[in-house]
């Protein structure tokens, strides 16, 4: 990390170092973009990857927080703070330029705590309606619901955006700019829509049949979790991890449980761990298994889905005896797993793997070979290698564009640093690479099954702790591979039994970034498979 000081000190010798982990700068905000370009382009260890963008009210300022990695080394991590005292009126310069998902971050953070980033082509709020009153992530927000009354004449959408431009002299011009041409054809797809599987709004430009343009519009089921989790104890709030992917509800679950664990210097019992390792791949099939019956149907196939139900029930089945519990098993707790396994369990995981592995047999030859469907998947969608790094697209989707961002392999946890299996990376960037990826995650998981099943130690699968944990002062992440890609969690304590600010990293949202770029020129009828070979969830965005 010396020589990465060298290259901070190098942009910004004013930068400011905190004694933490990552390590962590601050800079003034007309030092920002300096900063960040030094570090984006640094030539031994780019820092391209924008892991997690936190809007923070620290009283005193308001400000941003991003957590930078690198595509060569998602372990090499740096925070980088900036913030502005002018609660009135803050500004802040945007990066969107330099890392596009920055894009929809920035949306989320002027939503949610009212700073406005220069240069910014689109200011519009993400989430909330362009009326709302008030920023409800600020420390002295009034969640009077009166101020915000439930109407149809509602502003959700609005046809042209707001924006803060910087001119040649440095003068700062308020101006907007049309998010559509005057005479485009536009449709709605959603949000009410099988498939975009949730209330995501979808609003397309067409020429004809081909796809101009796509604007994105979320939070039709915002549920403020982030908001709310500021009022509640670590253990109470376990279960928002649960309702956010809720198909990868045991991983981002176990993700927020680490990290509260890590904080607090709690030593998980190895037995826990087994669990937990064997428990989130389970998790992680199930998932799979959801995508790839989902996205064949958007194409025509039900018999798919059907088929890849009759897996996934084996699965909820196996939840079901040890927890109580199929979609939503509510299983990894502070210390290690709410209960110790079925009698039956490791019985029927191992007959679970030689159904798993006759059926992706049977996928393959009802679907994956069949001339119309590769048709309609191959060539379609591209991302890019750099693309996928710079929107932050991790997860089968990333990993189908040769990004190497399994977090299991580059930030090992739990046992995956004592399990053998292959990261599965493809090169085209395209729907049917990012098909053929979540079938091949499928059987990497049984071999990561397969090597743990019959070694688990006996002895707790709790570790003792205070019915109440107070976190030391601090800042805390934590980064897991859930079953879209990466899932993120950060802390700040004050040292008392809520957290002064929770932030949960959404892969889905990443996701459906990238939509409006790898839908551009492709046909209206392409557009469907396309988004289920991204595979995002819904209440995942809407946090």
């Amino acid at each position: 990390m010396e020589n990465i000081k060298k290259v901070i000190l190098d942009a910004v010798p004013e930068a400011v170092f905190e004694d933490k982990t990552p390590l962590t700068v601050i800079v003034e905000p007309d030092k920002l973009r300096h900063l960040a370009k030094a570090l984006r382009y640094y030539d031994e260890m780019p820092f391209d990857y924008l892991a997690m963008l936190t809007g923070m009210d620290w009283g005193e300022k308001l400000g941003v927080i991003y957590l930078l990695s690198s595509s060569k080394d998602l372990s090499q991590e740096i925070a980088v703070k900036t913030g502005t005292t002018d609660r009135e009126n803050p500004l802040l310069y945007t990066v969107t330029d330099i890392w596009e998902t920055a894009h929809y971050n920035e949306r989320e953070v002027y939503a949610m705590l009212g700073i406005r980033f220069i240069n910014n082509p689109d200011m519009r709020r993400f989430f909330l309606n362009a009326d709302w009153v008030g920023f409800p992530l600020r420390k002295d927000y009034n969640g009077n619901r009166d101020l915000n009354p439930v109407t149809v004449k509602s502003k959700d959408i609005i046809d042209v955006a707001p924006r803060i431009m910087e001119t040649p002299q440095g003068d700062l011009k308020e101006d907007t700019v049309r998010i559509f041409e005057e005479n485009d054809y536009i449709i709605n797809i959603g949000p009410q829509h099988p498939s975009t599987h949730g209330v995501m709004h979808f609003r397309v430009a067409l020429d004809g049949e081909i796809v101009k343009k796509i604007d994105v519009h979320s939070g039709y089921i915002h549920r403020g979790i982030e908001k709310l989790s500021e009022k509640l104890t670590y253990s109470q709030i376990l279960h928002f991890t649960d309702r956010l992917d809720y198909l990868s509800a045991n991983i981002n679950r176990h993700g927020l449980c680490m990290c509260v664990e890590k904080a607090a210097e709690i030593e998980v019992p190895e037995r826990a761990q087994y669990i937990r390792t064997i428990m989130d791949e389970l998790n992680r099939i199930d998932s799979h298994l959801v995508a790839w019956g989902t996205m064949c149907m958007d194409l025509g196939a039900t018999t798919a889905f059907i088929y890849g139900m009759r897996e996934r029930e084996d699965i909820l089945k196996i939840f079901e005896k040890t927890t109580g519990g199929r979609l939503i098993i509510n299983y990894n707790v502070i210390g290690g797993v709410m209960f110790d396994l079925d009698p039956d369990f490791q019985k029927e995981v191992k007959e679970f793997i030689i159904t798993m592995r006759k059926a992706l047999k049977e996928y393959d030859r009802l679907f994956t070979g069949n001339v119309i469907a590769v048709g309609r998947m191959k060539g379609l969608g591209l991302l890019s290698k750099e693309d996928a790094i710079s929107y932050a697209v991790t997860g089968p989707a990333g990993r189908a564009s040769s990004f190497s961002c399994d977090i299991r392999k580059h930030i090992p946890y739990a046992l995956y640093d004592k399990v053998q299996f292959t990261e599965v990376v493809r090169h085209n960037g395209d729907a049917y690479d990012r098909y053929l990826n979540r079938l091949g995650e499928i059987e990497e998981s049984l071999k990561i099954i397969e090597q743990l099943i019959d070694n688990i130690p006996e002895g707790d699968y709790l570790a003792k702790t205070k019915a109440i944990i107070k976190l030391p002062e601090g800042e805390y992440y934590q980064r897991v591979e859930a079953a879209r890609g990466e899932f993120g969690i950060y802390i700040e304590s004050r040292g008392d039994k809520t957290p002064y600010r929770l932030k949960f990293r959404s892969p889905s949202m990443a996701a459906v970034s990238a939509m409006p770029l790898i839908c551009a020129e492709e046909k209206i009828s392409d557009f469907i498979g396309i988004g289920g070979s991204m595979d995002y969830v819904i209440p995942d965005i809407d946090r």
